[in-house]
Order: structure tokens, then C-alpha cells, then sequence
């Protein structure tokens, strides 16, 4: 619930919350566009690059935004009005796997395809750069194997469909996070409260934490387990199959973890 306080901050009016619908407002011409142009409303410092983007092979899906974070990592973001609808999960799911291939180059190309095309007069290198604050684009490795896909569903209401659905994926280490959308009115002024509900903000900093620990003991366990196999294969090996048998695994290791 919001109030709009006056001018001495002594009393609050309720604003009155509306639907999406009452507003005549709709999901890519205001909802997308507020976010574009507003990236911060979704809570932190992102970089639009693509827009309605449907450049993906053998398939003419689009994803609604697509954008990068200061970690490096690609952030798709999905756009729902009222209802979240029962597939967006699955939906936002598949237009991550679709871009989880992208190189450097392939979104310098990408962003610059969004800045042509939306008459925007800048370079995208240039663009990534100042938001990077680096100096030479040499320097910038994006969506590489120490980075993720992020996934961001907005909508003004959450299915539990999707919030359970949501919660488990998070529970296997998928960075996914859902945003409310909720207007309000009052007279002729129109508000947007955009609230993080999954994770909860206060316990977010808590439950990253959790899974880079669960991270940590996965390697762990993987770690021992290489070494009973090694223990159990060797102990009636000669030194010649020893050799070989080492050789073969750190290579097999190195290029799995």
C-alpha cells in the first residue's frame, strides 16, 4: 500500500492501486518501455541491449529485453502485465539457452544491431566501455565460463505455477528473480511500484551465500570422488597403466571443471 504525503509530511492520501488494464496500458509499448529506458527500476545498474530481439536460428521467438549486468553476466528479461501466465517460465528458459552461446563479439554485435536500429547515434564499444570503465574493449570478456545467465521475470501478478516453479530452480542454482509490477493512480499522476519478491530482498546477500557454499561442496565431493576411483583403479595397476591413467583423467578433469 501507498501514500502520497503532503507538503509537511503530516498526512498521507492512499493511492489507489490499478491494474495494468485499467490504465490502457499494455505490455511492450509500457511496461518494456519503462523498463528500457529505466533499467534501474528493476533494483540495480543494468546496460539494454536488445529489444524485441528475434535474431535466433531455426526459430522465430523474441525475447522482450536483453541486457547486461555489472558482472558481466547477460540478463534476459521477460515482461508480463497482470497475470504471469502458467509458461513464462519456461519461456524465459529457453530464450537463456538460446543466448548462453553468445560471444564478446557476438553482443558488441547484437548491442550495436539495438542502437542502429532505435537511431540511437552511439558506438556500442564505446557504450561498453563507460559502463565497464575500462579503456581498451580488449580488456572485456562477456558471458564467459565464470559468468551466467540471469533471468528476471516482471508481471503484476505471480502464478504459483511460477513462483513455485521459480523457487526450485533457484534451489539448483539458477539466478532467476521475479518483480511485481504494480500501478497506482492518484488524480492525474500514475505511480509504478516495482517490488523484488523472489528472492526476498532482505535474504538475498543470505541465500547467494548458501548456494556458493553448496558450489564449494559439490567440487569437494567431486574431488574426493576422483580420488576413490584413482585409489580402487591403481591399487592393481602397473606403473605404466598408472602413467597413463593419470594423464587421461587430468586431461578429462581440466576440461570438465
Amino acid at each position: 500500500m501507498l501514500f502520497e504525503l503532503n507538503k509537511n509530511k503530516t498526512k498521507g492520501e492512499k493511492l489507489k492501486r490499478k491494474s495494468f488494464k485499467d490504465l490502457e496500458m499494455d505490455e511492450v509499448h509500457h511496461l518494456q518501455e519503462i523498463i528500457a529506458t529505466n533499467p534501474e527500476t528493476l533494483g540495480e545498474e543494468f546496460l539494454i541491449i536488445q529489444k524485441e530481439y528475434h535474431g535466433f536460428d531455426d526459430t522465430n521467438e523474441r525475447l522482450d529485453l536483453l541486457a547486461l549486468d555489472k558482472n558481466k553476466n547477460l540478463v534476459v528479461i521477460e515482461n508480463k502485465l497482470d497475470d504471469s501466465g502458467k509458461d513464462v517460465t519456461w519461456q524465459i528458459i529457453k530464450y537463456a539457452s538460446y543466448v548462453s552461446t553468445f560471444t564478446t563479439d557476438d553482443i558488441i554485435k547484437v548491442f550495436q544491431e539495438y542502437l542502429d536500429k532505435n537511431d540511437i547515434e552511439e558506438n556500442a564499444e564505446e557504450k561498453l566501455k563507460e559502463f565497464y570503465e575500462i579503456e581498451k574493449i580488449e580488456e572485456l570478456i562477456l558471458n564467459d565460463g565464470n559468468t551466467s545467465q540471469r533471468l528476471i521475470l516482471v508481471a503484476g501478478n505471480f502464478r504459483k505455477e511460477i513462483t513455485s516453479s521459480v523457487l526450485w530452480l533457484m534451489n539448483y542454482g539458477l539466478n532467476i528473480q521475479c518483480i511485481k509490477a504494480t500501478p497506482y493512480e492518484s488524480e492525474e499522476k500514475v505511480f509504478l511500484d516495482m517490488q523484488q519478491i523472489i528472492p526476498v530482498k532482505d535474504v538475498e546477500d543470505f541465500t547467494i551465500k548458501i548456494s556458493e557454499k553448496e558450489k564449494k561442496n559439490e567440487k569437494v565431493k567431486r574431488d574426493l570422488n576422483k580420488v576413490y576411483f584413482e585409489d580402487d583403479l591403481l591399487l592393481n595397476s602397473n606403473e605404466n597403466v598408472k602413467k597413463w591413467y593419470s594423464n587421461l583423467w587430468n586431461y578429462i578433469y581440466e576440461k570438465k571443471y
